[in-house]
């Protein structure tokens, strides 16, 4: 069945000294839309992420967030400035010496002034971070999608439940129909006989009047083409692909019919009937907004 665009999924796994963490949340969106957050100094990672998503995914508003810490060496390497710290300590013992100051140097003291130190970062090996990241994005996404479907299951049973009932509305107005026509001609030929008594009926001028009505109020057409509509949808639910577009569609061809149907009745209960009808129809427009 259709996957839903809302879900959620989770991956945390220890690769060569690197906790990484990566987390996928995603709503219902008309296209494809990512925003990405990952640690400052792996900006490189974004179109990486983005590329193996759209593989995987087709629509909907995902937010994804990689977190990683590095359990094993620190990437931050820090030296003596030796040179600088010799003419540092120099310098202060020189001004003892040149105003009588007592000299109480030691190596915090020293260490305050942060130029006695070198620091600097380990250079990054960014396709090494990036096959460790993509790695966990990847379990990440199965988990995702796994939520998706369980989600989109669901979605998809209540909508064929509403099919169902869409399909009964359908053939009791498909039933009814004709008998609004009958009863029709024999409300006609009553109204004539009242106003003409016992003088015969002109048969002719009756069956034309009644094949006006008939073809006025006819909604076969109608009921075949969204019966069609009913067909296409549980097709398109059965598939394991994106269909939320194509569904989009469908909905509103079947909305369509509903209302030609209903602008047609003349008829109180299957007014009704196209009343319930096009509050199904809503509903399951509602629900195929969030699948993919």
């Amino acid at each position: 069945m259709a996957n839903s665009m809302t879900g959620y999924g989770r991956a945390q796994m220890l690769i060569n000294d690197m906790d990484i963490t990566v987390e996928i949340k995603a709503v219902n969106h008309r296209y494809f839309e990512l925003s990405s957050k990952v640690p400052r100094s792996y900006g490189f990672l974004e179109e990486k992420i983005s590329s193996a998503l759209k593989q995987r995914l087709a629509r909907g508003k995902i937010e994804v967030y990689v977190s990683t810490v590095n359990m094993g060496e620190s990437d931050t390497l820090i030296e003596l400035n030796k040179e600088y710290a010799d003419a540092y300590i120099c310098a202060l013992n020189a001004l003892g010496d040149e105003y009588g100051i007592e000299k109480d140097i030691s190596v915090m003291s020293v260490a305050r002034n942060t130029e006695v130190f070198k620091v600097t970062k380990k250079q990054i090996d960014e396709e090494l971070i990036t096959n460790q990241v993509l790695e966990v994005l990847s379990v990440a996404t199965d988990n995702f999608i796994a939520m998706r479907k369980v989600e989109g299951k669901r979605l998809c049973e209540d909508v064929l439940s509403r099919i169902e009932t869409i399909r009964e509305k359908v053939a009791f107005i498909e039933e009814k129909s004709p008998e609004t026509v009958r009863a029709y001609r024999e409300k006609l030929e009553q109204k004539i006989k009242e106003l003409i008594g016992d003088v015969q009926i002109d048969e002719q001028r009756i069956l034309t009047e009644t094949a006006i009505y008939a073809d006025k109020v006819a909604v076969a057409e109608e009921t075949v083409r969204l019966k069609s509509h009913l067909i296409q949808v549980e097709e398109l639910l059965g598939k394991d692909e994106p269909i939320g577009r194509k569904l989009d569609f469908i909905v509103q061809e079947m909305n369509r019919e509903a209302n030609t149907t209903g602008s047609k009745s003349q008829d109180i209960e299957i007014t009704n009937a196209v009343v319930d009808i096009k509050a199904e129809i809503e509903k399951i427009r509602e629900q195929i907004q969030n699948l993919e």
